[in-house]
């Protein structure tokens, strides 16, 4: 598993939303937040994303560009995102090629299964370096804890 840490350079991406691909390079001298959730239009994934959407225009106010990332298809993102009113941008890995190089796809256990799947997990990037890390994300109050920490930056 890749290990992600405050200070390091972010690792790239190139993503496909709704809206056409965003790259890392997009962000030069800028904030992104990326964070990784497990699949578009379950309750926890739902609630997170709407959370996210809440603040919008607080993120806006800062600089800070919001992107969810799943492995979802951005068919299934551009529904998702309609059916909610989401104000995130949705970026569609479905190779996992981000998810992994972020060390957010992860072996989990269910009723004792194991199987590998997202990690729920967010980054703050500043100029191309992870400002912030939260892992194993609890959704409640998540997204006003990323704003803050944007602020603080």
């Amino acid at each position: 598993m890749t290990t992600v840490t405050e200070g390091a350079a972010a690792p790239d991406f190139n993503l496909e939303t709704p809206d056409g691909p965003v790259r890392l390079a997009d962000f030069a001298g800028k904030m992104v937040v990326l964070y990784f959730y497990p699949k578009d239009d379950t309750s926890g994934c739902t609630k997170e994303a709407q959370e996210f959407t809440a603040l919008a225009s607080e993120f806006a106010k800062a600089g800070v560009t919001v992107v969810g990332v799943s492995k979802d298809s951005v068919a299934s993102h551009k529904k998702f995102a309609a059916k909610y009113d989401l104000g995130v941008k949705l970026g569609s890995d479905p190779e996992g090629v981000v998810i992994e190089a972020y060390g957010s796809w992860v072996e989990k256990s269910l009723y004792g299964r194991k199987y590998m799947g997202i990690d729920r997990s967010t980054f703050l990037i500043q100029d191309g370096k992870i400002a912030k890390v939260w892992r194993k994300v609890r959704v409640p109050n998540h997204a006003q804890q990323v704003l803050d920490a944007a602020k603080a930056l």
